[in-house]
């Protein structure tokens, strides 16, 4: 692997990965609007090309066969087919809130309500945890303890 482009040769032509994030148009896949729904996170294609964009972000096409689609995937957002695969409401890059204090040691490092962004699904436990983001602290944290950003989590 050449490590000025990560992720360059992690999957081969014809392997098959699964999509770990949902897959929005970004304006780039034709005859679709903008955030509409391309595939679904845990569909399975097979990677038909690896390209770059911007000269530094690796793009692996991928062909979903029983969606018909191809669409460009990050190598972040792959994994192979056959990894364990443990759904989750959350994925890499969402944003959510803090639904309860959340603490080290008996100190709240993040109050409620304090947005932050999702950078790891650790889909191995059970249940599922998250490498969240919060301003100034990277916490792990269990997904009955986040909600979506824009939600009323505070309403009823």
């Amino acid at each position: 692997m050449n490590p000025d482009r990560p992720g360059e040769g992690r999957f081969d032509f014809g392997e098959e990965v699964r999509v770990t994030r949902n897959v929005r148009n970004d304006g780039t896949y034709p005859g679709m609007e903008i955030g509409d729904l391309l595939i679904r996170r845990g569909s399975v294609g097979n990677v038909v090309e690896m390209g770059t964009f911007l000269q530094d972000q690796v793009i692996f096409t991928v062909h979903f066969i029983k969606h018909g689609r191809m669409v460009g995937c990050r190598v972040e957002e792959l994994i192979p087919a056959d990894a364990p695969w443990n759904p989750s409401f959350f994925e890499f890059r969402d944003k959510v809130v803090a639904k309860l204090n959340l603490s080290i040691k008996g100190e709240i490092r993040v109050p409620i309500g304090t947005e932050g962004e999702i950078e790891k699904v650790l889909r191995e436990t059970h249940p599922v945890m998250y490498h969240a983001r919060f301003p100034g602290i990277t916490l792990q944290v269990p997904e009955a303890s986040l909600a979506p950003r824009d939600s009323d989590f505070n309403s009823a």
